[in-house]
Formats: structure tokens, sequence, C-alpha cells
């Protein structure tokens, strides 16, 4: 144990983010850089070192939390890194990026503010890095076989990196102009500078992993051609069919799916263009949806310089306490204020949008909506509480239903699909079709990228039985396995 008393003589504290005022004027990550290092001892400290550690059970990857916890009290970052990759292939990811449920499952959450694991997890890896703890891992031999990789978010980054490690030749393909996936064009630079891709990639590079970008399976290079010429394929292609909102004006200029929002500003981050195609300058901007996207909305909103945004969720407003259907060890669902609303806006809870309202040129100008609530299960309209609010541009950031099955990768290959409409496969993650895998959101529906990340060691796994009849590869969970939740 790091420190015994640790939990008792020091609270919890977390990385300071730099003021509202000076962030919404750049794209930089929100915290101030380097104000971890200085406590992040004392704060990994707090660790108890329980006697069954129920953060391995909130956390997918099984992350060895307590014993790099003790490394990084002592600061051992060298043994904490080597603890901290033995589960997880890119913990600067999810050190950003991860609601934490390890956090939400931390013993001493039981009755103190939890260990700040995320946040001595980023440390970890950002000391690994500036010391050059992380290094290429090459294969010491190949194994003479092929696998194609389709998608490159963090499933399929995952899994590609494990098959080279195992000794396999490997090609990752990607349909955008980047690797990265929803890594690179679904998260804002001010949640995870791109920084930390590019190293990543370039390490992976180093191992022998192949890129191939602006190629998509299905409709540049036929399904079917590609399991032909792989010895297997890991189908990673992500959830990325999003969830529609069918009222009266959808159509109208200035609706947009958030993914066809929030990719354009990091493209301007690129230098792809000097202002993006769709910006949130001077508009009053409505966000419909409560989550991570919705945020990610709001706070570039915010750096686009909007006139107001406002956020729309139509479910209640959730509390800031457990409640008690949702104990400890599960995920709660809780009232989260993220580094976007501390910048501003509003956000309204309870209401449902009805139509959208625009102008003759056919661009939107209003959103009308109206409050609900659950009736005996149903949502219903509260009548009398109908109202519009202004909107001049409208993102949509309500889910994801599913993997594209329009650019031809499903028929091609022709895969099984589960009830739920995702691409169906076995215990060791293998689809209908012999040899090709599934990992990620593909096969999961939309989760997390903790999630993301175990299902592509798993299905390496899998893939690595398959071709060479045994494997020593991890696999941290099962297609079956699901989140800590009530």
């Amino acid at each position: 144990m790091a420190d015994p008393k640790g939990f008792l003589t020091h609270g919890r504290e977390v990385a300071k983010t730099r003021p509202v005022d000076e962030r919404v004027k750049d794209w930089n990550e929100v915290y101030v850089p380097g104000s971890l290092l200085p406590i992040i001892s004392k704060q990994a400290g707090r660790c108890m070192d329980c006697g069954i550690p129920f953060c391995h059970n909130g956390c997918p990857l099984g992350n060895l939390i307590p014993e790099w916890n003790d490394y990084a009290y002592r600061e051992d970052w060298t043994s904490a890194s080597e603890r901290l990759h033995a589960t997880n292939n890119f913990p600067e990811f999810t050190g950003r990026l991860c609601p934490a449920p390890c956090e939400s499952a931390c013993v001493l959450g039981i009755n103190q503010p939890a260990v700040t694991i995320k946040n001595v997890e980023v440390s970890i890896i950002d000391k690994a890095w500036d010391t050059g703890d992380v290094r290429p891992q090459a294969p010491e031999r190949l194994s003479g076989k092929t696998v194609a990789v389709v998608g490159s978010g963090p499933a399929g980054l995952a899994a590609a990196q494990q098959l080279t490690r195992a000794g396999h030749t490997v090609a990752v393909y990607e349909r955008a102009d980047r690797i990265g996936g929803l890594l690179r064009y679904g998260i804002p630079e001010f949640k995870m500078e791109k920084r930390h891709i590019n190293r990543r990639i370039e390490q992976m590079r180093a191992e022998g992993t192949k890129f191939r970008t602006g190629v998509e399976i299905g409709r540049d290079i036929d399904a079917a051609k590609l399991r032909r010429r792989y010895d297997a394929v890991v189908v990673a292609a992500g959830s990325t069919t999003a969830r529609d909102l069918p009222v009266p004006g959808r159509e109208l200029k200035g609706v947009y799916q958030a993914m066809e929002y929030l990719p354009l500003a990091n493209k301007v981050q690129e230098g792809d263009f000097v202002a993006p195609p769709i910006t949130a300058e001077g508009k009053h901007v409505v966000v419909i949806g409560g989550g991570d996207t919705g945020a990610d909305c709001v706070g570039t909103a915010h750096r686009q310089g909007a006139a107001s945004v406002t956020q729309l969720e139509i479910l209640a407003k959730p509390g800031e306490e457990r409640a008690a259907h949702q104990p400890w060890p599960t995920f709660p669902m809780l009232y989260k204020v993220t580094s976007a609303h501390e910048e501003g806006g509003e956000r309204v809870y309870s209401v449902s949008t009805t139509h959208f309202e625009g102008d003759e040129d056919g661009n939107v100008q209003w959103l009308h909506l109206v409050e609900v609530e659950f009736v005996d299960g149903k949502l219903t309209q509260k009548p009398g509480t109908e109202r519009r609010i202004p909107a001049q541009l409208v993102t949509l950031a309500m889910g994801f239903t599913g993997t594209d099955q329009d650019n031809g990768l499903v028929t091609q290959f022709g895969l099984g699909l589960d009830e739920r409409g995702n691409i169906a496969r076995d215990a060791d993650f293998q689809t209908n079709v012999p040899g090709v895998f599934v990992a990620g959101d593909a096969g999961r529906g939309q989760s997390l990228i903790v999630w993301a990340i175990a299902e592509g060691r798993s299905a390496a796994k899998g893939v690595d039985r398959f071709l060479t009849g045994a494997s020593e590869l991890p696999a941290p969970i099962r297609p079956t396995d699901r989140s800590l939740m009530v």
C-alpha cells in the first residue's frame, strides 16, 4: 500500500482548468499544462489498495489501478508506465476522454470522493512520453499471415497494434483522409489535442502496421475482394448511423447532425480550412441531446463565437448524488458539468422538439418545443408549455443507431446482424463469415472509448487464435459483457 493514511490525510484534487475567458479564444486542451504532476503523487497515495479492488470491475480493460497508483505515489514512472500499458494500448486517450467508470466503482467512493484515477493515468502516460519510456514494440518474427482492419478508431487501432505485435502483417483501412476515426474528427481539439493520436500512429508505423487512408471498404474496395486478399479481417467501422429527428422543418438549412458539424472544426485545426463551412459565429445555436457529443457541440460553438448556446435534453435533470436505484459500484447517471458547460450557455431538461420554423430562404430561425414528462412509463407532452426559441444553427447529438449499411460493407461481406442492428459475433468476436471478426461499436453498439479498446484487444486474440491455432494475447472482455450499470 502506497500511503496507509493517504485517503485520510489528503482530499481529492483534480486537474486545474485554464480560465474560461482565455480558453474559449483558442483550441488547446482546457487544462493548465503541468498542473497535475506536483499533486499527483499525493492523489495516487489516496488509493487504499483494497483487498478486492472494485475499480477493476468498473474498467472493462481490467486496468491494474492499485499497482500503478503505488508506483505513481513512489514516483517510479517507468514501472507505472509498464503496468499501465500492460492492459491499455492508449492510456493518453482514455485518461482524457473516458468518463471513468473506474472512479464510480472506487471503494473509497462509498463515503469519500473517489481517487482521481483518470488524472493519475494521464500523468503517468504523459510522463512516459516525456522520458522516452514509450517505444515501438516490433515483433521478433513474422507469422506470414495478413490481417485487414476496417476502421481506425480506438477499437481498430487496438486490434491492429495487438496483431502487429503478435507478428502478423496488418493494414488499417480508413475512409477519412486521416487516421483516428472519431478520435480524429469527432473529438474536439480542446478535449484532446491530435498530437496524441499522431505520435501513437508513428509508434505503430515503426512496429510495422500499415495505414491506408481515403479508402472506404464497400465503395472503393469490394468487401468480398478484401476478404480474399487477407487471411483475416477485423471490422471496426464504428456505430456511425446517427439518430435523426423526423419533425417538420428538419430539411431547413442550418439543421445538421453533430458529426456533420464537429469534423469541420477539427479540419480547421488540421489546416484544411481557414474557416469552417458550417460555423456558429454570431448565431443562436441549439444543441439537441444532453450527452458528451452534445457538450462537444456546445464547446465548439463557444469557440466559434456563437451569440447564444442552448442545449436541450428530453430526459429530466439528473441528480447530483447517487440515486437509490444506482448504488455503488455501478456507474450512476449524475448531473455533470463539463468544461464546455462551464463556458456558458443554457441547459434545458424535459423538453421535446415539435418542429422547426424557417425564413423565406429556407434557413432555420426558430425551434418550437414543449415540456414533457413520463406518465406510467410513457413520454407525454404537458399542455400549455409550448414555446419557441431562436435557432439559426441546430446540431442533432442524439446518439447513433448502428454501423453504416449504406456503403455495402455489411451486404458484400454477407454479415449477419443481431436484434439491435449490430454486427453479430460469437465468443471469439468472429462473425458468421469465417475469418471476419468485428470489434468496437460496430458489434457492441454505441459505447465508451474504454470499451472500444477492450473490444479491439479481445478481438485480436480471436483473430490470432484463428490464424495460428492458439494465442497468448489478452482478452479482457467477452462480446456479451456489459457495463457495470443498473
